[in-house]
């Protein structure tokens, strides 16, 4: 159907039910923006409710009674708490207010209901807008206010807007004059530290790294596309084969899993760092764990959200469950010349009793031919190049002796296996190690400027005590797979990527597309949903302020709050000026103007046959034309529909008129 069938099917429309139809439209768009939230029960009984209060408008049939609405009532408080265990937080509550409000549509008698009905549609926008704020979604969310403000226009004034076109540009104006407001306050209206929309962390399971490793119990690694974290570089950046990010780090060992160490703690000697700063800002993606992700070696905390370790890990007071932001500077390297406790010594270099003897035996044989702990180093990735390694995502499984059957056996699997091997065969010769988990390298995106890592990025190495030096990387993946620290393991690998990422990777412009889209969602998350306080004080820097504070804010915001108002003042001369008249009431006007000038002015309230009466009296002469004129113009005037042919031969007709004649003597 055209727009102007549209338009013409809502002229139609009845004015008693204008306020009804923009209610239902308002809630119905509203209910869309959760629809793939809710359970399906919730969404058919909202189709229900409005296709039967549509029905009974129409018929004029009388709506439910009381009692049957409470009965309902009780039922759909009942299945959203059996669907959901609780009537709290953001999921419950809006599955909650949606079966409410349908419930509410069947006793819509009174416009105060129709405001009810739009009140319901606002808060389930706002719950749409707390719950998921992607761009993608930003249209959906304009649209819906959008409709919402044409719904209010109309449950206001249900007999001056009919059909959908005029409604629609009353509100499009509103909010197009709306907009500046908005942006003034968005920009400068002071912030309090902090996320003041935030909602409680769900407790939904994310991806992410575990702080458990169990290699040989997997035979197949599982590589994601999905996005961990985005790192912005303020100047140098770091080579490829600097670019390890740390998370959790692993120290207990059973034999066939790796552990991060739990109620056991020792001193860690102080370290000097080596080699350039890098000052980088991480944009870390929910994950569900209590640990951020930073460059080695990180120098401090980037703030009070979380602390450094002894193990020189980032470790966050609350989980992650929402997108983090912060600011670190790290170093490649660290070195100490203290020597390492007794504790710390004799826990990296704990091994199960009983298990991995092939392996045991191996460290020693290798251990006698090396004069020391860095020789015995090199010597063991000396054997990995030497015994023919191979790099795997399908690696077999292995059984309860995981490290002997992978170093004899079947020498075949990824980063994990190479870790653990490697950290086995440094404790069983004497030599503290430890395994360290997170990510390695990343995605350059030139449009924004930023590094992507992705989950397919992550990575587990080795660190080993070497006296007079401390804890040093070794990453034993890197002499089996070299190309792994240059290239991302799709480059590495690519029939481990989906049909998806290949198609995505193989065409440069669908590749440059992916880009693009990850570099503008980027840009909205961090210049619009993360805009807080540091973010205000930023842009008054940028305004020329040296010292930024929050005073100059409500200078900045009264003043463009004048300034809009002078404008929106400016503006309204047009709005409040009388319509400019349609083409009949100015062939109307021209005809008394003509009758003014023998000294037969019409008043302002007089009806047009009143007006050829009072003619006809004064000048018998004119009688019998004032009268054919008035009763043609109040038959196109008052009449079912103007002709318009009509209008322009009654418009010819005052034009063709000669000048009055002078009155009879």
């Amino acid at each position: 159907m055209s727009r102007m069938q549209y338009a013409r099917i809502g002229s139609r429309l009845p004015a008693r039910l204008r306020p009804l139809c923009w209610s239902l439209a308002a809630f119905g768009s509203a209910v869309l923006l959760h629809v793939d939230r809710l359970p399906i029960w919730i969404s058919v009984f909202a189709l229900g409710a409005g296709i039967a209060r549509i029905l009974l408008a129409l018929r004029g049939a009388a709506l439910p009674n009381a009692w049957l609405r409470v009965a309902i009532a009780l039922a759909l408080t009942l299945g959203v708490l059996a669907g959901f265990r609780t009537l709290n937080g953001l999921s419950a509550g809006s599955a909650l207010l949606v079966a409410m409000g349908a419930l509410k549509l069947l006793e819509t008698r009174a416009r105060r209901d129709d405001y009810v009905m739009l009140g319901v549609s606002l808060f389930l926008l706002l719950a749409a807008c707390l719950d998921r704020q992607g761009l993608m979604r930003v249209p959906a969310y304009a649209l819906q206010l959008w409709i919402d403000c044409a719904a209010l226009g109309v449950i206001a004034t249900p007999g001056a807007l009919a059909g959908i076109r005029p409604p629609m540009k009353l509100a499009g104006r509103a909010l197009a004059c709306a907009l500046p407001l908005a942006l003034l306050m968005f920009l400068f209206f002071p912030r309090l530290s902090g996320a003041f929309w935030a909602l409680p962390g769900s407790s939904q399971a994310v991806t992410g790294l575990s702080d458990e490793m169990s290699p040989g119990q997997i035979d197949e690694l599982t590589v994601s596309d999905a996005p961990a974290f985005r790192v912005e570089f303020e100047g140098a950046i770091p080579p490829p084969r600097e670019r390890y990010w740390r998370g959790p780090v692993l120290h207990s060992f059973d034999g066939t899993t790796w552990r991060r160490e739990r109620g056991r703690y020792y001193l860690e000697p102080r370290v000097q760092f080596e080699g350039p700063a890098y000052r980088y800002r991480v944009t870390l993606e929910p994950h569900g764990h209590s640990w951020w992700y930073a460059l080695e070696s990180v120098v401090a905390a980037p703030d009070r959200r979380a602390q450094l370790t002894l193990d020189r890990r980032l470790v966050a007071t609350h989980p992650v469950t929402s997108t983090v932001t912060y600011t670190a500077t790290s170093h490649p390297r660290t070195v100490t010349h203290e020597p390492l406790s007794v504790l710390g010594r004799r826990y990296s270099l704990e091994l199960p009793p009983g298990q991995n003897p092939r392996t045991l035996a191996l460290a020693t044989r290798l251990r006698a031919e090396a004069p020391g702990a860095g020789a015995y180093a090199r010597a063991v990735l000396d054997y990995f190049v030497r015994e023919g390694f191979e790099y795997t995502l399908t690696p077999p499984k292995l059984g309860s002796n995981a490290v002997d059957e992978f170093l004899f056996d079947t020498r075949r699997g990824f980063c994990g296996h190479y870790a653990s091997a490697y950290a086995t065969l440094m404790r069983a010769g004497g030599v503290p190690a430890r395994v360290v988990t997170g990510y390695l390298g990343g995605e350059w995106n030139p449009l924004g400027q930023y590094f992507l890592v992705k989950q397919s990025d992550a990575h587990a190495w080795v660190e080993v005590w070497v006296d007079g030096r401390g804890w040093g990387r070794v990453d034993p993946t890197a002499v089996v797979a070299p190309e792994r620290l240059r290239r991302g393991l799709y480059d590495l690998m690519p029939d481990a990527a989906s049909f998806a990422t290949r198609l995505a990777r193989d065409n440069a412009w669908l590749a440059e597309l992916v880009q693009t889209w990850d570099a503008v969602n980027t840009a909205w998350r961090q210049r619009v949903l993360q805009f807080g306080q540091s973010s205000q004080l930023a842009l008054l820097e940028q305004l020329g302020f040296d010292s930024p504070r929050w005073q100059q804010l409500g200078v900045l915001l009264g003043s463009g709050l004048v300034l809009w108002l002078v404008w929106m003042a400016w503006q309204s001369r047009f709005w409040l000026r009388a319509a400019r008249p349609d083409g009949l009431a100015r062939a109307w006007r021209a005809l008394g103007a003509r009758y003014a000038r023998a000294g037969l002015a019409r008043g302002a309230a007089e009806a047009p046959l009143a007006y050829a009466a009072r003619i006809g009296c004064a000048r018998p002469d004119l009688a019998v034309e004032a009268a054919a004129l008035a009763s043609e113009y109040a038959g196109l005037r008052y009449g079912p529909a103007k002709d318009p042919g009509a209008v322009r031969r009654f418009t010819a007709k005052v034009r063709r008129l000669p000048r009055v004649p002078a009155r009879n003597s």
